[in-house]
């Protein structure tokens, strides 16, 4: 009898093994589960990836050119990958949204060159700097898109894409909101998810994963009624992203929104959504700033501010190796990059010249001290 106990006793345990999904890999941090954004750099600064049940915020530039560009390359990763797609918006078609996404491209040697002939025409002591933006191999994370190419019209006519650009018809006879098209959009991606199984109860004869892009989620198109109060606006949104968050966190999905913050007066309110998701990034356009005539950032068209990232699986979020990080769009791709300034520039020449006269006034009232005192 003591020899049966002490068998079962120190019998192995089996682990739960994460199913494999296409598209995706098992974070050797935490073991999260995590998709790609279908931007490397912005994958590598967030730790890896997004995790899967998480709800991304992207806070827009001024006009909403770049953030939108993260979007495309979002849907256009979940299409490559095999994944289920849901796009919403009320500010543009979400059908053309879709058509203009990029197509994937393999490592080339004109990648190559234009990466080595960046390093040239920075400084020679900035070309060991370590660089954000990891290199594109055939082994990384995700795929990489060429923007000057769209992904071709079979591949989206086979992909499971759910487009939403206003109210359905869903009843709002016990919904809390104001507003109905937040509580159409959530019942559409319950509906979604129990349709296609994305739940995490739920047992489906292959597992797959469901990605929502809402574009410019808040916008003034969002609210068709005018006499709606500034307060009820924001508590709808806020109790929008409340309920989203708990519908993409008990399933096998991701949500990336992108929000026009500057349009927001009080910025509590955005503190506040920023809150109640699990990142959130902003992106600083210097298009119509003085920096954009700044000699600084003559190599960048942005600053990305990192204001939340993800803490799923542990007590601590990912650290980035640094949040001086700088955006430019090149006429192929996205990069994110550490920000580096050049070299030399004029007010330090200027402050060079400076110093010297009061280092000579130093020099001449130590000799002027030593006469005294001889």
């Amino acid at each position: 009898m003591n020899m049966a106990v002490q068998q079962t006793s120190f019998q192995k345990k089996s682990k739960s093994r994460v199913p494999y999904i296409p598209g995706s890999k098992q974070s050797i941090q935490n073991a999260q589960l995590l998709v790609s954004s279908g931007v490397p750099s912005f994958d590598h600064a967030i730790g890896g990836g997004i995790p899967v049940g998480t709800v991304v915020l992207i806070e827009e530039d001024k006009y909403g050119t770049y953030a939108k560009l993260l979007l495309k390359y979002f849907l256009a990763e979940g299409i490559v990958s095999g994944h289920s797609l849901i796009v919403a918006s009320q500010d543009s078609d979400c059908e053309n949204l879709v058509r203009e996404l990029p197509a994937p491209v393999q490592l080339d040697d004109s990648v190559r060159t234009s990466d080595s002939d960046d390093k040239m025409t920075i400084a020679w002591r900035y070309q060991n700097m370590r660089v954000v933006q990891s290199s594109p191999t055939s082994t990384s994370f995700g795929h990489n898109y060429d923007l000057t190419k769209s992904l071709d019209a079979e591949i989206l006519k086979a992909a499971d894409v759910c487009y939403w650009t206003g109210c359905t018809g869903y009843g709002q006879s016990e919904s809390r909101f104001t507003n109905p098209a937040y509580y159409d959009l959530l019942c559409t991606i319950h509906n979604k998810i129990e349709e296609g199984q994305f739940g995490v109860a739920a047992s489906p004869e292959k597992r797959n994963i469901l990605r929502t892009a809402v574009h410019s989620v808040g916008s003034p198109l969002w609210t068709e009624e005018t006499h709606v109060s500034s307060y009820q606006q924001k508590s709808d949104l806020a109790l929008f992203f409340y309920c989203l968050r708990s519908l993409i966190r008990s399933a096998y999905a991701v949500c990336v929104l992108t929000l026009p913050s500057h349009l927001f007066q009080e910025t509590s309110i955005i503190k506040r959504l920023e809150h109640l998701c699990d990142a959130s990034v902003r992106l600083e356009s210097f298009a119509g700033s003085e920096k954009e005539t700044n000699p600084v950032y003559k190599d960048y068209h942005g600053l990305f501010h990192i204001n939340q990232l993800p803490a799923i699986n542990t007590l601590m979020s990912h650290v980035p190796e640094s949040f001086d990080l700088a955006f430019k769009l090149r006429r192929k791709r996205f990069l994110i990059e550490k920000l580096h300034l050049p070299p030399e520039l004029q007010e330090t020449t200027q402050r060079e010249q400076d110093d010297l006269p009061s280092l000579a006034s130093g020099i001449c009232g130590v000799q002027t001290r030593s006469i005294l005192d001889f």
